[in-house]
């Protein structure tokens, strides 16, 4: 028997929402009689161009839409256009909205509690687009930051896209290396960071840290240092190019913010994805295409509304942030958390959920699964009476995730799973306000993301796991790869699996409710507690240790969620004890950030090969899995994988 859906929406709030006008204004313009959301997607890619000059017109785009083409379809998916001949700036799209009613809601732990106006979030972002524009920036500059999600990194960011510069961005829990490795190639002119940050109750000073990024990286000219901790003078001390935030922008007193308006496709974000080999892939993604995806997603998607108030627990090294920040361009107000979100107690962030009325609550599955794990029963101990969404991502959410926030956080929230990703700044499967929600189901595809699921030799599966890829160019498609002159990589990226389609790296499934499951990566990219990194990161500092031979890293689906699995082979006379574990816990930590930390370190006396001379993760992970290896007769020494197979503490 089937099981009935664990929420539907009424119909009031079908009729209210910004979806079911949209489809409205579509049928009315057009004369059709589209009625659900299969129907409305439908139309989005089948009528590429008409969709998205609908989009751009309901959802209020600041810009000149121009004259040029809506959709120029190229001769290979990433040759096509969109809005050739529209014109707008990115932070003037945010910065629409003026008054005293509140733009950012920040928390700190339980150190900082800050909120800025729409008012003082214009004044700052005059003050900082002046003092950038003293400073040299301008189009096509990178402003690169290590900064906590606070205030300070979003009023940069405006300021920085206000002048046509480019943004990109790092959490502070990342080692120096894991730092070199993004903005090393990107050689920004301007380098933000903070003095420091807090994490579960401890205060971690970053100025050391700061100073040798800073010293490393001789493009930078400056770096301004946000005063999180107070400390700025000691930072200073260490590091000459070092000014204080406050000062260089109180030397520049707030008028107008100024926008210069550019092409569609003028380059707005650089976002890190990392392969298996080298150092991460630095994505350019357009200022157009970003809006416009992530405008789609909180208006029509999350039914997100001017004057709501919207969360995301991120950091400013994951692509939420820069998906949280859009949330500015409907008028919504972000809130901001900074730190644990387990300090001082699990209900933190539905405590703050209460304090100030959170609308739309964004989280990761791991997040949901450490509150289930410890017992929490947020509907219990809170009224949660605002919140009429809850988004997860990161990782796939479990079915039994779907009982518990139904059973212990909120009975008749809107729960959406989501999936996309850094690659396109945005979903490719998300909820829907006109759908119903089924157990361990997303809703379904995006408007205007041609979603299916193909099997290995590039057929359409109505049932079963497969590779997703989508068939149609959609406007958030990367401009390109940094330092990729021929485009080589970022084809290869994306486009070589299936030719004039992108393959996403994803398995999936169709349900036969018309949604979609996603089983998790495909490709040998590690994804633990939802942040995609690069075995590179992790082989670069282990393979520094003397005591190392070789290593191979895989992620093992566990627990709903993925962990680092950390494979050696040893020098003579080496022994892997406690002690080298630790030394090499540390060094991972250290040198690229906590979350490349592996879980379970095993040794091996060997390592699979390709004839070439790669190691090959793949067939290690899929041999832990206990899944069949699908070309032995590429590798050198088949015969390596047997040493993976039944390994006790992988059980």
């Amino acid at each position: 028997m089937k099981l009935p859906p664990l929420w539907s929406p009424s119909q009031k709030s079908v009729e209210n929402s910004r979806l079911a006008r949209f489809i409205a204004e579509v049928n009315e313009a057009d004369g059709l009689d589209l009625r659900t959301y299969a129907d409305i997607h439908a139309y989005s890619v089948r009528e590429t161009e008409a969709f998205w000059a609908r989009a751009w017109d309901f959802m209020g785009v600041v810009g000149e839409r121009g004259d040029g083409p809506i959709f120029v379809q190229g001769d290979t998916f990433e040759t096509s256009r969109f809005f050739e001949g529209a014109r707008l700036n990115f932070a003037e799209n945010l910065l629409r909205r003026h008054g005293d009613t509140p733009a950012l809601i920040f928390r700190g732990e339980d150190k900082v509690a800050r909120t800025l106006s729409w008012a003082e979030l214009h004044a700052a972002v005059s003050s900082a687009q002046q003092a950038m524009r003293a400073a040299g920036i301008g189009q096509g500059d990178r402003v690169a930051a290590l900064i906590p999600n606070m205030p300070e990194a979003i009023i940069a960011l405006l300021a920085a896209s206000s002048l046509g510069a480019i943004w990109s961005s790092a959490s502070p829990d990342f080692g120096v290396q894991g730092v070199l490795d993004r903005f090393g190639q990107i050689e920004p002119k301007l380098f933000i960071a903070c003095d420091g940050y807090y994490y579960a109750g401890k205060t971690l000073y970053t100025g050391d840290k700061v100073a040798e990024i800073v010293a490393k990286i001789p493009s930078i000219e400056q770096a301004w240092i946000v005063p999180y901790l107070g400390r700025t003078g000691d930072v200073a001390a260490a590091c000459p190019k070092a000014r204080d935030w406050n000062e260089v922008l109180a030397s520049h007193p707030a008028t107008d913010v100024e926008f210069t308006r550019m092409p569609f496709s003028h380059p707005l974000y650089i976002l890190y994805s990392s392969g298996t080999t080298g150092t991460p892939k630095c994505i350019v993604h357009s200022a157009g295409g970003v809006l416009m995806q992530q405008m789609k997603e909180h208006q029509l998607h999350c039914d997100l509304r001017d004057g709501d108030k919207l969360f995301y627990f991120t950091t400013c090294g994951w692509m939420m942030w820069n998906w949280l920040v859009a949330g500015l361009a409907t008028g919504a107000t972000l809130v901001l958390y900074d730190g644990s979100p387990f300090h001082p107690g699990g209900n933190v962030l539905f405590d703050l959920a209460d304090e100030v009325g959170i609308d739309i609550f964004g989280t990761s599955a791991k997040y949901i699964d450490s509150l289930k794990k410890a017992g929490l029963r947020p509907r219990d101990t809170h009224k949660l009476s605002s919140v009429r969404m809850i988004t997860s991502t990161g990782s796939p959410l479990a079915p039994e995730s779907f009982d518990y926030v139904y059973d212990a956080i909120k009975p008749d929230v809107h729960l959406a799973s989501i999936s996309g990703g850094t690659d396109i700044g945005g979903c490719f499967v998300l909820g829907n306000p006109l759908s119903p929600v089924w157990r361990g189901e997303i809703q379904g595809p995006g408007l205007g993301m041609a979603v299916d699921v193909f099997d290995d030799e590039g057929r359409h599966l109505d049932h079963g796991k497969g590779e997703l890829v989508c068939l149609k160019p959609f406007p958030s498609i990367p401009v390109y790869f940094w330092n990729d002159a021929d485009g080589t990589k970022y084809h290869n990226a994306y486009f070589d699996r299936f030719p004039g389609l992108w393959h996403h790296g994803d398995f999936a499934e169709w349900t036969e409710n018309g949604g979609i499951v996603i089983h998790g990566r495909s490709d040998a990219t590690l994804n633990p507690g939802g942040v995609r990194i690069g075995t590179a990161e992790i082989y670069r500092q282990v393979e520094q240790l003397e005591e190392i031979k070789e290593a191979i890293v895989i992620g093992q689906d566990w627990d709903n969620d993925v962990r680092v699995v950390l494979f050696v082979v040893l020098n003579a006379g080496a022994v892997l004890d406690e002690g080298l574990k630790q030394k090499i816990k540390a060094k991972i930590r250290h040198g690229a950030s906590p979350r490349h930390v592996p879980a379970v370190i095993v040794q091996v006396p060997d390592i699979p090969r390709t004839k070439s001379g790669k190691i090959t993760e793949i067939a290690v992970r899929d041999i832990v899995h206990g899944r069949a290896v699908k070309n032995t007769e590429a590798l050198a020494n088949p015969d390596a994988l047997d040493h993976y197979r039944d390994i006790g503490d992988l059980q």
